[in-house]
């Protein structure tokens, strides 16, 4: 692997883990075995992480979304209605990773926005144009939600005035 970059990104993903991932002898967090293993350590380190999600429970899943790491959460889990409701109170931002059919059910988009307004990015798109959904997701947001409704809702005057408080 040449590309320092991604050596780097790398690097930084096999240091946020748990210790148990690095070896005796701390080949993994070594930048210089990174570059020179032509992505060995990668594949040895994502097969590492495949096991351990394999054996996550729905309470280390949920630990991983505290966590801010929504990568490490097995796909099932987003799948799973209940799990990403949950997965919503903390983070907003766990809509990003739920199931497609998930993005498009309101009572998910709704906890999504109001956890965290910019979630509404990774609605379905019928819901930028839901004024409900929208106004929520600006309150929660500042307004900065306002970016991502449909044009015809950025010059609604509720949603505008939403948006300055």
């Amino acid at each position: 692997m040449k590309d320092k970059k991604k050596a780097k990104k790398i690097l930084n993903k096999i240091k946020n883990a748990d210790e148990q991932f690095v070896n005796e002898d701390d080949k993994y967090i070594d930048p210089d075995f990174i570059l020179e293993s032509n992505g060995k350590a990668e594949k040895e380190f994502e097969q590492i992480m495949k096991k351990e999600k394999s054996i996550m429970d729905k309470k280390e899943a949920l630990e991983c979304i505290r966590d801010g790491e929504f990568g490490n959460v097995p796909s099932e889990f987003y799948k799973d209605k209940s799990f990403v409701l949950e997965a919503l109170k903390t983070s907003g931002y766990a809509l990003q990773y739920a199931d497609e059919s998930l993005k498009k059910n309101k009572s998910i988009v709704l906890a999504a926005v109001k956890s965290h307004g910019l979630a509404l990015e990774y609605a379905d798109e019928s819901f930028r144009k839901d004024k409900s959904i929208v106004l929520e997701a600006v309150k929660s947001s500042f307004g900065h939600a306002l970016d991502y409704a449909d044009e015809s809702l950025q010059k609604d005057p509720d949603i505008i005035k939403a948006a300055k408080k």
